[in-house]
């Protein structure tokens, strides 16, 4: 575990300094996306980073060598985000892999490194945790809850729209966004069987939507209630 007392960057000013680099990298990120982009900015753009990815480099040396246990620092949530947080900056220093947005988008793990410094944020995250196999369960349910709905829907609306509901695929894609009480509007019932059996489906969707809520608030209040005890 990491020995926080120690560790230079969990005192307020740099901490706050983490912060604030952590918002301008998503930032300029978003930033990146702009087409035609002043050289200036660009080249500002790419400076930037260097400066953002050496901080957060000479943070992770630091916590790694302050940790009372190194390795098991590095392969914990918070080591593995810090590393996250600068690996694509030096993989592409090494490789070409430009072209391969993924390591791109790796920089926005930065944004987990937030949970660190926000004690709202880790209580959430303590929340989750707590409750992950809860969660685990309900997820698999609701898996199968999907499955029963697009054989469901095929089995009313196939005959009648061949074309749409063309297979269970097909189906899923109306279950998700029926489940969801999204609702699209691109793929939809016609007959009688079929409205009455999206009207359960949405009734349904509205009830898994409050299950995993009760379960997250309930484990928030835990947390909270025991950082007070």
């Amino acid at each position: 575990m990491n020995n926080k007392q120690d560790c230079f960057w969990d005192k307020p000013g740099p901490s706050w300094l983490i912060i604030a680099l952590i918002l301008y990298s998503v930032l300029s990120f978003s930033l990146e996306t702009i087409p035609d982009l002043p050289s200036a900015l660009v080249t500002f753009l790419h400076y930037s980073e260097f400066v953002v990815v050496l901080v957060f480099t000479l943070e992770y040396a630091t916590r790694v060598y302050k940790a009372k246990h190194p390795l098991r620092f590095v392969f914990s949530f918070y080591g593995i985000i810090d590393l996250l947080a600068i690996l694509p900056f030096y993989l592409m220093l090494a490789i070409d892999l430009r072209a391969l947005r993924l390591f791109r988008l790796l920089r926005l793990a930065r944004l987990l490194k937030l949970t660190r410094y926000s004690n709202a944020i880790r209580r959430f995250s303590q929340a989750l945790y707590s409750v992950k196999e809860e969660l685990v369960i309900f997820s698999f349910a609701s898996l199968i809850i999907l499955f029963l709905a697009s054989v469901g829907i095929y089995h009313f609306e196939h005959a009648a729209q061949p074309e749409v509901f063309t297979t269970l695929f097909d189906c899923m894609w109306w279950a998700a966004a029926t489940l969801t009480t999204v609702g699209y509007g691109d793929i939809y019932p016609v007959t009688v069987g079929g409205k009455l059996f999206t009207f359960l489906v949405l009734m349904l969707g509205l009830g898994m939507i409050a299950v995993p809520t009760g379960i997250i608030a309930t484990a928030l209040s835990t947390v909270r209630q025991s950082e007070k005890n």
